[in-house]
C-alpha cells in the first residue's frame, strides 16, 4: 500500500531547458546543481486544494480535461509509451496520475538518456522507489537502458546488480567510465541476464563472474551466465585472452559483435568456437588480424551461422570465403566490404553453396567483376540487398544480369561504379521495388 508520505523521484532537466523542444518534453524545473540533470525526490501531489479560488479554477480545468475521463487501463496503456523521465513527471500531476504512474506494470523498463544526467543518483532513487513493496529488490524490472549516459560509473551498475535480480537486458553503450568489476557484479547477481550491450566501454576487457560467485558455483559456474546477446563493439582493449574468458563463461551466446576490437586474432576465434557452438550472428569487422585461418574456425559453426560480417579484414581472401561457403550453407547475410583479396572465384563458390543468401556486401573489392555477378544472379534468386560500391571492374552488363534474375532485389548500391544510365534504368524496370544508390547525376 502506498501512503501519502511516500516519496517519488522526478528527473529534473538542466536550468536551460524550458517547456517542450523538438516535440519532446523537457522540464522547466531547475535543480540546485547548474548545468546537470539529477534525480530529485519529491512528495506526492496533495489530495485536494484548500484555497477557494484555486479550488474553483481546478474544478473548471477538470471539466475541460477529457483525459481524466479515460479509465485506468487506458491511462496505463498511454503511460507505457513514455520514457522514464516523462513518466516521473506524470507522477507529479495529481493523486490519480501518481498512483497510475507507479503501477508495477509500467516499470519493467528504465530508459535514461543524456550526457549530463546524473545516472548513478537517478538509478538509486528509482530503484529505491520500486523496491517499496518488495524491500531491497525490484522484481518487475527486466530492462535497463542507459546508453550514452557518460556519467554512469561503477556505482550505478552496482545499484542495478544489488536491486534487480530479474534483470534480463542491460544496455550501457558509450558509458566509458564503467570497468570490468562493475560488469562482473551485474553478471554474477543477475542470473537471468540475456542481453548485454557494452559497446564503446573502452575499459571492459572481458565478461566473467566475480571471484566470490566463481567459488560458490565451482566447478559448473561457467554454465551459470545465460547471456545470449553480447555487443562489445569498440572495446579496443579486448584481447584473445579476454575473448577466451568470455567464451568459457558465456557458452550460450547466439549473437556476438566484436566490431573494431582491433587486438583480436585468429587464436581468439579458435577459443570462441571451442565453447560457443550456437552462434548465429557474428561480426569481426575491422579486426585487421583476422585471416583465412580465422575463417576456418568460424566455419565450424556450420549451418547454424546466418549472419557474418568481416568488413575491412584485409587478410581474408578467397580461401577464407571457400571455408565459409562450404560449411555454412544457410548463411543469409555476408558483409565482406573492403576485403580486397576476394575475387570472382570466391564469389562463385559462395553463390553455388549459399543459395539462400539474401544480403551481400562486396563493396571495395576491386577484383570482383561481371563474372562474379553472373554467378550470383544464376544461383542466389532470393537476393534482396547487394552492395557493389567502388567495385571498379563492375559494368552495366553485370547489373543487367542480376536484375534479370533477382526480381526481389530491394537495395542496390553502385556508388562510384562505372555503370551507364541505361543499365540503371534496366534495373529499375525489372526490380520495381529496388532502391538504387548511385553517383550518376544523369539518372534520377
Amino acid at each position: 500500500m502506498r501512503t501519502l508520505s511516500t516519496p517519488s523521484p522526478a528527473l529534473i532537466c538542466p536550468q536551460n531547458s524550458h517547456g517542450f523542444q523538438n516535440g519532446r518534453g523537457s522540464s522547466s524545473s531547475s535543480s540546485s546543481v547548474t548545468g546537470e540533470t539529477v534525480a530529485m525526490v519529491h512528495s506526492p501531489p496533495p489530495t485536494r486544494l484548500t484555497h477557494p479560488l484555486i479550488r474553483l479554477a481546478s474544478r473548471q480545468q477538470k471539466e475541460q480535461a477529457n483525459i481524466d475521463r479515460l479509465p485506468d487501463h487506458s491511462m496505463i496503456q498511454i503511460f507505457s509509451f513514455l520514457p522514464t523521465n516523462q513518466l516521473c513527471r506524470c507522477a507529479r500531476v495529481c493523486r490519480r496520475w501518481y498512483n497510475l504512474a507507479w503501477d508495477p506494470r509500467l516499470w519493467r523498463t528504465i530508459r535514461l538518456t543524456g550526457e549530463t544526467i546524473n545516472v548513478d543518483r537517478a538509478l538509486k532513487v528509482l530503484t529505491r522507489r520500486l523496491c517499496q513493496d518488495t524491500p531491497n529488490v525490484c522484481l518487475m524490472l527486466e530492462t535497463v537502458i542507459v546508453s550514452g549516459c557518460r556519467r554512469l560509473t561503477d556505482r550505478g551498475l552496482y545499484t542495478i546488480a544489488q536491486c534487480c535480480p530479474e534483470l534480463r537486458r542491460l544496455e550501457v553503450s558509450g558509458c566509458y567510465n564503467i570497468s570490468n568489476e562493475a560488469v562482473f557484479d551485474v553478471v554474477s547477481l543477475c542470473p537471468n541476464l540475456e542481453h548485454l550491450d557494452v559497446s564503446g566501454c573502452s575499459k571492459v576487457t572481458c565478461i566473467s563472474l566475480t571471484r566470490e560467485a566463481s567459488i560458490k558455483l565451482s566447478p559448473l559456474h561457467g554454465k551459470q551466465i545465460s547471456i545470449r546477446y553480447l555487443d562489445m563493439t569498440d572495446c579496443f582493449v579486448l584481447e584473445d585472452e579476454g575473448l577466451h574468458t568470455i567464451a568459457a563463461h558465456c557458452t550460450q551466446l547466439t549473437h556476438l559483435y566484436l566490431r573494431r576490437c582491433v587486438r583480436i586474432t585468429d587464436e581468439g576465434l579458435r577459443y570462441l568456437m571451442i565453447y560457443c557452438t550456437s552462434i548465429k550472428e557474428l561480426s569481426v569487422s575491422d579486426c585487421r588480424f583476422v585471416s583465412d585461418f580465422g575463417m576456418r574456425e568460424i566455419a565450424k559453426l556450420e549451418s547454424r551461422l546466418r549472419y557474418l560480417s568481416i568488413a575491412h579484414c584485409g587478410r581474408i581472401t578467397d580461401v577464407g570465403i571457400r571455408y565459409i561457403a562450404k560449411y555454412c550453407s544457410k548463411l543469409r547475410y555476408l558483409n565482406a566490404r573492403g576485403c580486397e583479396g576476394i575475387t570472382d572465384h570466391g564469389v562463385e563458390y559462395l553463390a553455388k553453396n549459399c543459395t539462400k543468401l539474401k544480403s551481400l556486401d562486396i563493396g571495395k573489392c576491386p577484383l570482383v567483376s561481371d563474372t562474379g555477378l553472373e554467378f550470383l544472379a544464376l544461383n542466389c534468386f532470393n537476393l534482396k540487398r547487394l552492395s557493389l560500391k567502388s567495385c571498379e571492374s563492375i559494368t552495366g552488363q553485370g547489373l543487367q544480369i542480376v536484375a534479370a534474375n533477382c526480381f526481389d532485389l530491394q537495395m542496390l548500391n553502385v556508388q562510384d561504379c562505372e555503370v551507364s544510365v541505361d543499365a540503371l534504368r534496366f534495373v529499375k524496370r525489372h526490380c520495381k521495388r529496388c532502391i538504387i544508390e548511385h553517383t550518376n547525376p544523369a539518372f534520377f
